[in-house]
């Protein structure tokens, strides 16, 4: 179903930017519309919010994500960002406490609220993409797609996504044969 979440791209930050699919294509999907959404998302990623989600949360995630998408894509394509498209994210970035439990295994506390989920993404991300890990960002060659994934071991030429696969080998299965003829 194009409305579940992608949880496949290879990080918590990353799978926030696969919550809007073909995202350059005609139809874009929005797989967060609602708080209900959000929630279940921040569950499927192990960041449940002590505090319920609301509207501004939605909208909140939202413009994270996009500011991500825009410094990850510049990563990749070796574009430096402007000042403005770093300030989004630093709008994001604050330090809350994370604590540790040594318990049935080692956990850590839950954020507060929303924001604070969404901050520890937004740390996470300025990780990535300042230190050696953005080495191992490539960008789906599909031009509805391009989404953003970690290959760690530098041989994937698409996203996990089947579809854009296929697409591509099909397309390339073509050009072969047009090349041979």
């Amino acid at each position: 179903m194009s409305e579940d979440f992608r949880l496949d791209m290879g990080a918590p930050w990353l799978n926030l930017l696969a919550t809007r699919g073909r995202h350059f294509g005609a139809q874009p999907v929005e797989r967060i519309q609602t708080v209900e959404r959000l929630r279940d998302w921040f569950a499927q990623v192990e960041l449940t919010p002590l505090t319920p989600v609301t509207y501004a949360d939605v909208r909140a995630a939202h413009r994270l994500r996009e500011a991500l998408r825009d410094l990850a894509l510049g990563v990749v394509d070796g574009v430096p960002p402007g000042a403005g498209q770093v300030r989004p994210l630093t709008a994001f970035l604050k330090t809350e406490p994370v604590h540790l439990a040594a318990l049935d295994r080692l956990r850590r506390s839950a954020p507060a609220t929303a924001a604070d989920a969404l901050g520890r993404l937004a740390c996470q991300a300025a990780d990535w993409l300042t230190g050696p890990l953005r080495h191992e960002l490539r960008v789906c060659p599909e031009e509805d797609c391009r989404g953003v994934f970690a290959d760690p071991g530098g041989r994937r030429r698409w996203c996990p996504s089947p579809a854009c696969a296929s697409r591509g080998r099909v397309r390339a299965l073509r050009e072969r044969r047009r090349g041979e003829s």
